[in-house]
């Protein structure tokens, strides 16, 4: 599930400052018989990651589904590594729950560098 740990930036420029990843996770909540049931598992699940992690953390699909959940995870850092790493960490806790199953997750890394225009900021 997910992707394997290879190095995601080898090579990018000494210039960046900032790199995002965000990632889907989705999960199968097999007890839950009611959407009440499942948006008490999905806002524990969320609080646990949240409090572990310094993360951004939201449902972002299948709300209307009891028994299946997609969260949105964001990470910001100035490495890499630091993402791999994080999301590696992520994954570990999320397929350790034992009241949500983690069906799959997928990555995407944005890289931003120090030479990036600000669109309406003007330093002199």
């Amino acid at each position: 599930m997910g992707t394997a740990a290879v190095p995601i930036c080898p090579g990018f420029g000494t210039n960046q400052t900032m790199i995002v990843g965000i990632a889907l996770f989705e999960f199968h909540i097999p007890h839950a018989q009611s959407l009440k049931e499942k948006r008490s598992v999905v806002r524990s699940l969320r609080d646990r990651l949240r409090g572990r992690y310094e993360i951004s953390v939201a449902e972002v699909g299948l709300q209307d589904l009891h028994q299946r959940t997609r969260l949105g995870v964001a990470v910001v850092a100035a490495e890499g590594s630091e993402i791999e790493r994080m999301f590696d960490q992520i994954a570990h806790a999320a397929e350790k729950e034992s009241d949500a199953l983690l069906v799959g997750w997928n990555l995407e890394v944005t890289h931003f560098e120090e030479e990036v225009p600000l669109d309406g900021m003007k330093f002199e």
